[in-house]
């Protein structure tokens, strides 16, 4: 059997052109970051505007903008960023990563006077190497089933972290707060598109949110190819690693879909599996939607 090709880190460093995400031209890549539905936190990358987002999409849902925004990890914020956070009114943030994840990453949540940190922690992509070698197989053999099964997961399993995070909208309409995860891309991306369909958000609307992640990697693809890189078990399966990191539309879609198909709904499911009933949908509108 042939060897398995390993690319070097410092070749990955230098050559990210099929890591990840799909390269996007420069210019579009500025010109999209420094427009919203995206907002500029110095050290933050993906971070986006929930509201923006549904208004750039020509979206009939009108969502309250600087109120509740998703990102990819915190853990290189400037001293520059955090002003620009407090500007913004952030107050909570929402971290869905684990205490595993960051000790191994070094990403660790930093204390920042104001901010309150609220651990959140999801485990899909993540666990023993025995247990992400087993997800990778799955996103190499067929990457939209593995997003959907995941995703699915992420929802089915977590229902109580994303009640707490609507409890903060129901009970806190004033206090902004961000959701983010490392990527900013499934936690993240699953909890969004949950808020957005019980905001009555159209699919197409919540897919345009999702896809847009792959522009807002583009800053930090080097980054995560040398992250990864670094971990035996993601190196022995670059076509799943590379499966894993995708944001395509149709990923979304079928999530989407599934959660009509087997809970009948975001409100069904939230009904059945968590404590929030139609009164607290209903307040949630209020203070979200203008």
């Amino acid at each position: 059997m042939a060897a398995m090709f390993r690319p070097p880190v410092r070749q990955l460093a230098m050559n990210v052109k099929s890591f990840l995400v799909p390269m996007i031209d420069p210019g579009l890549v500025k010109s999209t970051l420094s427009s919203p539905p995206f907002v500029s936190a110095e050290g933050v990358f993906n971070m986006r505007d929930f509201g923006a987002a549904c208004h750039v999409a020509g979206s009939p849902t009108r969502i309250r903008p600087r109120m509740l925004y998703r990102a990819g990890e915190l853990s290189h914020i400037t001293e520059r960023g955090v002003e620009q956070l407090r500007a913004l009114g952030v107050r909570t943030v929402f971290d869905l990563r684990t205490d595993d994840e960051t000790a191994r990453y070094k990403t660790a949540p930093r204390a920042i006077d104001g901010l309150k940190i609220v651990r959140l922690p999801i485990t899909e992509h993540v666990g023993s190497p025995k247990d992400v070698a087993h997800r990778l197989k799955d996103f190499e053999a067929n990457e939209l089933d593995a997003f959907l099964q995941a995703y699915a997961r992420i929802l089915q399993s977590n229902a109580s972290s994303l009640e707490r995070v609507l409890r903060h909208l129901r009970d806190r309409p004033d206090e902004p707060c961000i959701i983010h995860c490392t990527a900013g891309k499934d936690r993240t991306g699953v909890f969004a598109a949950a808020i957005l369909m019980l905001l009555g958000a159209r699919d197409e609307d919540i897919i345009a949110d999702y896809a847009l992640t792959e522009v807002g990697l583009q800053p930090v693809v080097a980054m995560f190819a040398v992250r990864f890189q670094r971990e035996a078990v993601f190196r022995e399966n670059w076509t799943g690693t590379l499966n894993m990191g995708s944001a395509r539309p149709q990923s979304m879609r079928r999530f989407l879909d599934h959660v009509r198909q087997r809970h009948g709904g975001i409100e069904p499911f939230l009904t059945k599996h968590t404590s929030l009933r139609d009164v607290d949908f209903q307040r949630i509108r209020a203070n979200l939607l203008v």
